[in-house]
């Protein structure tokens, strides 16, 4: 550690901020990610063995992931090196790689930690590739958002995805009673000490630095739960992303959609925004909304979801937030319909149910001579060529018979689908008869 404060500039005893001198110098000493770290974990496993590979660590903020970087690094003896996407550019990387190439020339390896990884683009991201197949470098890359949304598919088929988890009302107590037990006990009533803990909203690194501003106070008396939002000039999260009112106001927000009351929608997606979920979040869920409630009574429900999504993409916050609105208001005020989505379940619960039934022999293909005089494909009927452009022939297999999976509704789009379906029914029973 030293190194790193002379390499700053600072004295090994300049002042230093509460959760950096709090920070693990061992990975026994990281709380909340024992999924992820303990002897049978993943890591665990990892180190234990001395193979450490490349990952991705996705989580929130202040959960320990650059301190888990670190410690990876000395556990497994690689020189560990540090960039932030935000900061890097195409001539700083390679600089790194050529580096960690010296290096593993020397037998040393290189663990290089990429803060926010999903900045980078999709270029950049590729440079990591060769370097990680020769072993130059062994990549632990850190992010907030979901990988598989960010990450490049080639840096995902090489690297661990490991989800970290927030830190819950148990590790955040251990952490103030490190930061107490290094300095003094905090100035709290039981009940203002339990609101700062909800303050914090599962963020390690933010608690540190509220208990850093009350350690410097010199209060007569403890303080209660509304001196300390004053003291801090801060209030209480309207709700907990990470337990149960994360769970609660999406849904909320998916029934009223589902209930057709956009204003009631409206109300929950703001609760939402306003109590900091990731817009993101609500984004996907509302392309969900679209599929699962509209389905094809009105088909450019997904469209309007998946464009609010790609609109908040391109804008970001505040203004993209209004895009996920629209999508709301639209899918909210939509003709409903569940049909393909309760056609799709009962055709999965008819699949394994069945097995293995092979298709009817006229629709296999043909390809050799053999399969022809086996009876593959044999009186298949070309639709295009057929009356109406309807042959009427089944294709279930013929030890199943036919089974009707999806009933549209007399709502939207699906008034048309299903007049559709019932004229071919009748033509289908027509054509059996000729």
């Amino acid at each position: 550690m030293s190194d790193l404060f002379g390499a700053a500039g600072l004295e090994k005893d300049a002042p230093r901020p509460l959760a950096d001198r709090l920070r693990p110098t061992v990975l026994s000493e990281v709380i909340g990610q024992d999924h992820l770290l303990a002897d049978e974990a993943p890591l665990g496993r990892m180190v234990a063995a001395r193979r450490l590979g490349s990952a991705i660590l996705w989580g929130p903020p202040g959960v320990g992931k650059t301190t888990i970087a670190r410690l990876l690094a000395d556990a497994s003896d690689l020189h560990f090196e540090q960039v932030s996407a935000i900061f890097t550019g195409v001539a700083d990387l390679r600089k790194v790689f050529d580096a960690a190439k010296g290096r593993r020339a020397t037998g040393q390896g290189t663990l290089l930690f990429v803060d926010e990884i999903h900045r980078f683009n999709r270029a950049q991201q590729d440079s990591f590739l060769p370097h990680m197949e020769d072993g130059s470098i062994i990549l632990i890359g850190a992010t907030t958002e979901n990988p598989s949304f960010e990450l490049n598919a080639a840096i995902l088929s090489r690297a661990q995805v490991l989800v970290l988890r927030r830190l819950d009302e148990t590790a955040l107590e251990t952490l103030l009673t490190r930061a107490e037990q290094a300095h003094r006990p905090l100035p709290l009533t039981p009940e203002a000490r339990e609101t700062l803990i909800a303050m914090a909203d599962g963020d390690g690194r933010f608690l540190l630095n509220l208990a850093e501003e009350l350690l410097v106070l010199r209060e007569a008396d403890p303080l209660d739960a509304q001196a300390l939002t004053a003291a801090l000039a801060r209030r209480a999260p309207i709700y907990d992303k990470g337990r149960e009112g994360h769970y609660n106001l999406i849904s909320a927000l998916h029934k009223s959609v589902r209930g057709s009351d956009p204003d009631a929608a409206l109300y929950w997606l703001a609760r939402m925004l306003k109590g900091g979920e990731d817009p993101l979040y609500i984004a996907r869920r509302v392309v969900r909304m679209a599929i699962e409630d509209v389905g094809l009574a009105d088909p450019q429900a997904m469209t309007q979801a998946l464009a609010a999504k790609e609109t908040y993409d391109f804008l970001g916050s505040p203004e993209g937030e209004l895009a996920i609105a629209q999508a709301v208001v639209y899918i909210a005020t939509a003709p409903k319909s569940n049909a393909a989505y309760a056609a799709y379940k009962a055709a999965m619960r008819a699949a394994g149910e069945t097995g293995s039934l092979d298709p009817p022999m006229h629709i296999l293909n043909a390809p050799t001579t053999m399969m022809k005089n086996m009876g593959y494909g044999k009186d298949y009927a070309y639709d295009h060529d057929a009356p109406d452009g309807f042959s009427g022939r089944d294709y279930f297999p013929e030890a199943m018979g036919r089974t009707r999976f999806y009933d549209p509704v007399e709502r939207g789009f699906e008034r048309d689908l299903r007049k559709r379906l019932d004229y071919w029914s009748e033509l289908r029973k027509k054509r059996r008869k000729e």
